[in-house]
């Protein structure tokens, strides 16, 4: 574990100087004076990514549908962590150089210009460049929330700001679903899409003031700090980025000319991530490797799972989009319930400990989730595994955020963001590409409901369980990554 960030108590001004200011009292929480207005502002801006993630999955099956695209349903979600991957490495670039403000406005702004391109689409291969941009101003924002993170607040404060994150998605899983469903089948899917950027202007109203007070500039001061970015790392993320989108394309183009841009794919992507994460992640390496191999593993199998469970339950239980969405709603409480557990002060000795259980519980979530494949199986079962394994990341994710914050020195804490971002972007794109390639193998693509029954046959169930006994495979694989998070004592 590296020392306290120096900068804890000190505030850098728009020019890059560090001024100091009084040292926060004992007693002091994210809400106190000094850190209120940051605290609301960057909660907000979690707010808004909640609000589209939960709004969105809950259109996006009538969306493909609509769009006659459901073959290429996985293009919908991975085409936004693609390019969020990019976004990630020049975000952290652009942080540690010249301070997180710039790259959070220009990332809301592109978070909300892919909304309206996808809103607007005509076919799917416009909506996938909409989310595809959307990715690209996620990639930029979550990055330097957490550079904001690591500079603004001190060393003690970073949980509860982490669990507050996490609370920020209780009431958007729950009015999120409810709001998506009634707008969809009453309005039609676009609005869900062109409606959500209304919520951009608080949080750039309320956030970027406070974040150019207490975190701008580069670390250090304006001299200190390298001018230009890295421009390997810059070369290296363009390539990852390229190589992760001809990966999933091979993978939903199930040819074997596909074999070419796979195969290209994988020459681009697998140099360039060995290059962008810490030496040993592919390892397991002890200490800050692991670190970021656990939050790819953990980000991955659950969100690949996740995104078929509403298109699972509206293809195979004919539920509509309203009810298949609150499926997943409990979820963001026990998400913030796992998330304020890793906070609390007490349970620090036991974090590895939690992280483990955390691992297990989402495991055990995606294996149980395909069981209302069986007709016989409520479907109201498909919620209460899903609380479970949301209440396993809140305890894991979390808690990567915090170690991660404590083993970077001041000055890497955006390479080192931008590296756990990537592990949780990057293993998304490659496990939703191996889930969306067994999904279109096994007929995946032409799922409904009605035509399942028809054709009396079940190969499409099979297509949704080729989904998820992987995913709970690979997030078991995750219980034993929580060992090895910290390094080995001397």
């Amino acid at each position: 574990m590296t020392t306290p960030n120096p900068r804890d108590t000190g505030v850098a001004d728009p020019a890059g100087a560090t001024a100091p200011v009084p040292v926060p009292a004992p007693d002091a929480t994210v809400l106190s004076r000094p850190y209120r207005a940051l605290s609301i502002g960057i909660v907000s801006v979690v707010l808004l990514i909640a609000f589209e993630a939960t709004a969105v999955g809950t259109a996006m099956p009538v969306a493909a549908r609509e769009l006659d695209g459901v073959s290429l349903y996985a293009f919908a979600f991975s085409g936004y962590f693609t390019t969020s991957l990019f976004g990630m490495v020049l975000s952290g670039q652009w942080s540690d150089r010249r301070g997180p403000l710039a790259p959070l406005t220009w990332g809301i702004v592109s978070f909300g210009a892919g909304l309206l391109l996808a809103g607007t689409a005509g076919a799917m291969w416009p909506f996938i460049l909409g989310r595809a941009v959307q990715g690209l101003g996620g990639g930029l924002v979550i990055v330097a929330l957490y550079v904001v993170v690591g500079r603004a607040y001190p060393e003690r404060l970073r949980p509860a700001i982490m669990a507050a994150f996490a609370a920020s998605w209780v009431v958007p899983s729950i009015v999120g679903p409810l709001a998506s469903g009634a707008v969809t089948e009453q309005l039609g899917w676009r609005w869900v899409f062109l409606g959500i950027p209304v919520l951009v202007v608080f949080p750039l109203a309320l956030a970027l003031p406070q974040i150019r007070r207490l975190a701008s500039g580069p670390v250090g001061g304006g001299t200190d700090a390298p001018a230009s970015f890295d421009r390997r790392r810059i070369r290296l993320a363009l390539a990852i980025s390229f190589g992760a989108g001809l990966l999933q394309y091979a993978a939903q183009d199930l040819r074997w000319l596909s074999l070419l841009p796979g195969a290209a794919g994988v020459a681009l992507l697998v140099p360039a991530a060995l290059g962008l994460l810490p030496r040993g992640t592919y390892r397991a390496a002890r200490g800050l490797p692991s670190v970021v191999l656990l939050r790819g593993v953990a980000a991955g199998s659950f969100i690949a799972a996740e995104s078929f469970v509403p298109l699972m339950l509206v293809t195979q239980r004919g539920l509509s989009p309203t009810l298949a969405g609150f499926s997943l709603a409990a979820g963001g409480a026990t998400w913030a319930l796992g998330s304020w557990l890793q906070s609390r002060p007490r349970l620090e000795p036991y974090r590895e400990r939690l992280m483990t259980l955390g691992m297990v519980l989402v495991a055990g979530a995606i294996a149980g989730a395909p069981t209302v494949l069986v007709p016989a199986v409520p479907a109201w079962t498909t919620a209460v595994a899903w609380a479970f394994g949301c209440l396993g990341m809140g305890l894991v994710i979390s808690s990567t955020s915090v170690l991660l914050l404590q083993l970077s020195a001041p000055e890497e804490a955006g390479t080192n963001s931008a590296a756990l971002q990537i592990s949780d972007g990057l293993s998304n794109v490659l496990l939703l590409a191996v889930g969306g390639a067994a999904f279109a193998a096994l007929g995946g693509g032409a799922a409904g409901h009605a035509a399942v029954e028809a054709a009396g046959t079940g190969s499409h169930p099979a297509a949704f369980a080729a989904v998820f006994l992987p995913m709970a495979a690979v997030a078991l694989a995750g219980a034993w990554v929580t060992t090895r998070l910290r390094a080995e004592s001397v």
